[in-house]
């Protein structure tokens, strides 16, 4: 009887912790990671540095793969509609969580049921540009009073319809009364390139995406849309400083994976995520980006889209942008 009861409460435990032997053993092959947007975005360049640091914690390549277009929904379907084994990750922007939904009829995924967060990853302050060649003001108030007397008003570019980019565009506009006329891009990269040139005369683009062009002089900050200074911008004014109190957006980014994915594999991702974080090389790394890296619980990073969802749905709504 009693070497029948020590196999009946063995077979049990093995039963009863099935999640725990695969996430012992998970991964045992490389992870892919999905960037729904082109090289040398924000998004970009966040995943990759996520994805060096987070392989060597977790002993297997984490690969990345940029799967582009439409303002990030393809990528995020293929993670959202991928197997939920844990070997497929999403670098997943504040659109693809937030956003899209109200942009799109159809969307071809659902975010609150078909992707799980696993952590917040980066967030970054939004600021506010112009191009030197083209554009004299210094100042908020002085682009707001040299672009109240162009004939046409301004163009603003963007990195495509919904971004935060474009979103935080019209905001700017709207609240200053500023005329302005909204110009999309595939990129920020091509959306900076354009404001170059002078066909477009603003962006309140992601720091990470304009840093190398405000560092080079080409572009000139008038002011960021963080509730604080940047460290990368001490000098710059935040929006409320610059006399435009309320503005106050930053762009954010999570690692998801499938809903469905195990949570003890969910679990480990999130330890490791916070782990990447709180690493002093990691964070050295992240400095020049204009990101800061994140790591949290999943349950800190689906309340975070929960929380901004309302204010998204009020500016799509303004803005009337739609992608169907």
């Amino acid at each position: 009887m009693i070497q029948r009861r020590i196999l009946f409460a063995t077979m049990a435990a093995g039963l009863a912790t099935p999640g725990l032997v695969r996430a012992q053993s998970w991964p045992t092959r490389p992870l892919r990671m999905v960037v729904a947007y082109p090289p040398g975005g924000a998004v970009d360049l966040a995943g990759r540095l996520i994805a060096d640091t987070l392989g060597a914690r977790l002993g297997q390549p984490v690969v990345v793969e940029n799967r582009t277009g439409g303002g990030g929904t393809i990528g995020t379907a293929a993670v959202a509609h991928a197997a939920p084994d844990g070997y497929t990750l999403g670098a997943t922007a504040v659109n693809s969580l937030a956003i899209n939904q109200y942009l799109y009829r159809d969307l071809p995924y659902a975010p609150e049921k078909d992707l799980l967060p696993v952590s917040l990853a980066w967030e970054a302050s939004l600021v506010v540009v112009v191009p030197v060649d083209h554009v004299p003001a210094r100042t908020i108030a002085e682009f707001v009073a040299w672009a109240k007397q162009r004939r046409g008003g301004i163009a603003f570019g963007s990195s495509g319809v919904g971004t935060t980019v474009h979103l935080s565009g019209e905001m700017l506009c709207r609240r200053t009364g500023i005329q302005g006329v909204h110009v999309p891009f595939r990129g920020g990269a091509d959306a900076l390139t354009s404001m170059l040139r002078g066909d477009t005369q603003l962006t309140v683009d992601n720091l990470p995406t304009a840093l190398s062009n405000l560092r080079g002089g080409r572009l000139r900050p008038l002011a960021v849309t963080s509730a604080e200074r940047s460290p990368d911008l001490p000098d710059v004014p935040t929006m409320a400083e610059a006399g435009i109190p309320d503005f106050v957006v930053t762009s954010w980014g999570t690692i998801t994976v499938p809903a469905g994915t195990p949570e003890a594999v969910v679990n480990r991702l999130s330890d490791a995520m916070r782990q990447v974080a709180a690493d002093p090389a990691v964070q050295e790394r992240f400095r020049p980006t204009g990101n800061r890296p994140l790591g949290t619980t999943p349950q800190e990073a689906a309340a975070r889209a929960a929380r901004e969802r309302p204010m998204w749905e009020q500016l799509v709504r303004l803005s009337g942008a739609t992608l169907d």
